[in-house]
């Protein structure tokens, strides 16, 4: 469905505003049915996003700092997300063995579990598929990452 259909808007200033609304509503689409499918699953988004990146550093730990500068949100209390995946098993903490005042993180086999359950839920297989070709979508991404351009200090 068109966005104007979507939004019930009749017409845009430019093609700009249009981008812009459009881009802003489809985030914001996406993340309400990726926090529905992480919520079955009794995790949030960020949680999950959390155990790819522990996942992925492995056999390496990582640490609260990494963690929060790959994270695909904003995540200001990293601290409580992680006592969260900590609580549910999902994650381990240890004391660093150079630095005792640092703490490395683990994913556990019971997070790696999850992930092999949930990864193609959350990778939306089931939807992108059925409306954007292979090729639509790396052409989504090639066109997502030249919007960002190089210098993303906009932020």
């Amino acid at each position: 469905m068109k966005i104007e259909e979507e939004l019930k808007v009749k017409k845009f200033t430019n093609d700009w505003q249009r981008a812009t609304v459009n881009i802003l509503f489809t985030a914001s689409w996406l993340g309400l049915i990726l926090e529905k499918r992480a919520s079955k699953r009794q995790i949030t988004l960020q949680q999950f996003n959390a155990l790819r990146i522990l996942r992925g550093q492995l056999p390496e730990p990582t640490t609260n700092n990494l963690l929060r500068t790959r994270m695909i949100s904003n995540t200001p209390d990293i601290s409580r997300l992680v006592d969260r995946i900590v609580a549910k098993g999902l994650a381990s903490r240890e004391k660093n063995k150079v630095d005792k005042r640092s703490v490395d993180l683990f994913i556990t086999q019971k997070g790696l579990d999850l992930l092999d359950e949930i990864e193609e839920d959350m990778m939306l297989i089931d939807m992108l598929p059925g409306n954007l070709s292979e090729k639509d979508a790396a052409k989504l991404s090639d066109l997502l990452d030249k919007l960002r351009g190089e210098d993303t200090e906009a932020l």
